[in-house]
């Protein structure tokens, strides 16, 4: 059995309980059927063992280096990106006249988290290309797409997202990188970014990078920025690549994950820029992107997870140590450590939480397929708990890992430490777990007057009345949905999102309580070991963990605001 992802939940989560193959009665995806879906998902599934996996960590021992003027990466991930650009899943989900495959979104997803449990690392260059493409088509015009969009199509090109800056990270609104007009119609764009996964390699024949910028005049804020191409090379009408086009790698940031993929410092001077779409609309059509890479950021952070927990259960079958505490001889031969209970605590749990959190991400992809007012909406709403759930409870299941592997945990002998390290980034990649729990309180919860929570608790609320375990999490609806309005009773901001974290936390692990209630309901009164661990797991999911909500809510509904009250000089 694959120590990377279980195919035999794949096949579950897709095909018994969402019904993709249904997709396929749809116009769009009317060219596919459950047979070349699976055919993707295999070779997924080999390229990623025979390709990803055996560099992973080479990958984190031999960090990219910058030798002044470029960056240089492993010869294996360039070999692994050509086979994974071969496989036409870098255009997936596009349109066939763009030389998509019109794979639906949750397949596509399904596929790559394969990539992305086998090395995150050289995985990131794909994910960020892919949504990199995705604005373009959306909002760049038929010029652009054809220039900078086909090539990335045929893996010719990488791209990237360039936002944050040495002195803005999160707070856009400090954006310094000015774009001044020429006389051609083209911007000449100047500014430092930082933190930019991806920022320069020799991995492709250019980079796309899609950048911030304050046309000259703008007033300050987020809504005065705008959104430019700014290739790493000049790029022909014809996709021919030219020369260096303004835009150098200033230095390298080494993090204690993804070690793998090149973090840069990025210095723009005067480099064309190409306009997409309107003039200070930049923010908004940037966060097609930021979602689409959110929700990568989530499933990246659930399939570390699923890795280790599955790596975790390998190795606790196989170890043995200790005896059962009735066991009277000393001299009694040593059991797998599976047997002792504590450990199968931890195994439980991080099950839980990597077959919920997966769960959690095909679900959401899928809205991406059935597009509607209210799937869209609920989508809407789901966005912030898909990137920062995962992020922290299947990291959690990293934690568990390294505990079950015991001293060899935290050595390098086993990946699981390294899994860890990978995954502790997700908390912070595309926005931190406090912007993602403001994100969701402050606006999500509360859009067109609570529409979308509603339209959530009301989904909830069906899945809960239709089973016998779902009596907890009607309550639970009852209760978020009394302390949203509670929190904002007074219309204060301040008071109703001192305690956003909570509210994220609270209302993540009901969704995924409603996530198990679903698969549990899928699993029915099947027979077999695997849906016994499917009802297992969702039992213990709504009696073990949907409790941790109560004291969330108790403090939400106190509108306690001491985070908000102290005096940074009291904390020494």
């Amino acid at each position: 059995m694959s120590k990377i992802l279980s195919r035999r939940d794949l096949d579950f989560l897709l095909y018994e309980w969402l019904d993709v193959e249904a997709l396929t009665e749809r116009e769009r995806f009317a060219e596919h059927s459950r047979e070349t879906f699976d055919a993707f998902l295999d070779v997924s599934a080999q390229i990623a063992e025979r390709d990803f996996a055996p560099h992973n960590r080479r990958n984190d021992l031999e960090e990219p280096a910058f030798d002044g003027v470029r960056a240089n990466v492993i010869p294996e991930v360039a070999a692994a990106l050509k086979v994974f650009n071969e496989t036409g899943l870098i255009s997936g989900t596009m349109d066939a006249s763009l030389g998509g495959l019109q794979l639906p979104a949750v397949v596509a997803r399904a596929c790559f988290l394969w990539f992305q449990a086998a090395n995150i690392a050289t995985s990131s260059y794909p994910l960020l290309t892919m949504a990199n493409a995705h604005l373009l088509t959306t909002y760049g015009t038929p010029e652009q797409v054809a220039r900078f969009v086909q090539p990335m199509v045929d893996g010719r090109f990488t791209g990237t997202m360039c936002l944050s800056e040495p002195q803005a990270g999160s707070s856009l609104s400090d954006v310094l990188t000015r774009a001044a007009k020429a006389e051609d119609g083209s911007y000449r764009i100047t500014g430092s970014k930082m933190w930019i996964s991806g920022g320069d390699h020799e991995l492709s024949e250019t980079i796309v990078h899609l950048v911030l910028a304050r046309v000259a005049g703008a007033p300050p804020g987020v809504k005065s920025l705008s959104l430019f191409i700014v290739p790493k090379h000049h790029v022909a009408e014809d996709g021919t690549v030219g020369e260096r086009n303004g835009v150098a790698l200033a230095g390298l940031n080494h993090k204690m994950g993804w070690r793998g993929t090149t973090n840069a410092v990025l210095s723009f001077d005067d480099a064309t820029g190409y306009l997409v779409g309107e003039e200070g609309k930049g923010l908004a059509y940037m966060f097609h992107m930021m979602n689409e890479a959110r929700i990568g950021v989530g499933a990246g952070a659930v399939a570390l997870g699923y890795t280790g927990y599955l790596h975790a259960l390998d190795y606790a079958r196989e170890r043995l140590q200790g005896r059962p505490v009735a066991a009277k001889d000393p001299a009694a031969p040593p059991v797998a450590i599976v047997d002792h209970p504590d450990v199968r605590r931890m195994l439980l749990s991080s099950k839980a939480y990597v077959e919920g959190g997966l769960g959690l991400i095909l679900y959401a992809a899928k809205l991406l397929d059935e597009p509607s007012q209210e799937n869209d909406l609920l989508l809407d709403v789901l966005t912030p708990i898909v990137k920062a759930w995962p992020s922290q409870w299947c990291r959690l299941a990293n934690d568990h890992a390294i505990q079950i592997h015991g001293g060899y945990g935290y050595t390098r002998e086993y990946p699981v430490e390294q899994f860890y390290r990978d995954n502790r980034l997700n908390s912070i990649h595309e926005g931190t777990d406090g912007i993602q729990a403001l994100d969701l309180l402050g606006r999500k919860a509360v859009m067109r007057g609570g529409a979308g929570l509603t339209l959530l608790l009301d989904r909830i609320r069906a899945t809960a009345s239709a089973s016998d375990l779902g009596a907890p999490v009607l309550a639970a609806c009852d209760r978020v949905a009394a302390t949203t309005a509670r929190l904002w009773q007074d219309g204060n901001p301040t008071v109703a999102l001192a305690n956003a974290t909570a509210y994220l936390d609270a209302v993540g692990h009901l969704v995924v309580a409603w996530i198990w209630l679903s698969q549990a309901a899928a699993a029915g009164d099947k027979p077999g070991d695997f849906y016994d661990g499917k009802r297992l797991a969702a039992r213990y999911f709504i009696t073990h963990e949907l409790p941790r909500i109560g004291p969330l809510l108790d403090l939400l509904d106190s509108r306690d605001t001491l985070l908000v009250d102290l005096d940074p000089a009291w904390l020494g």
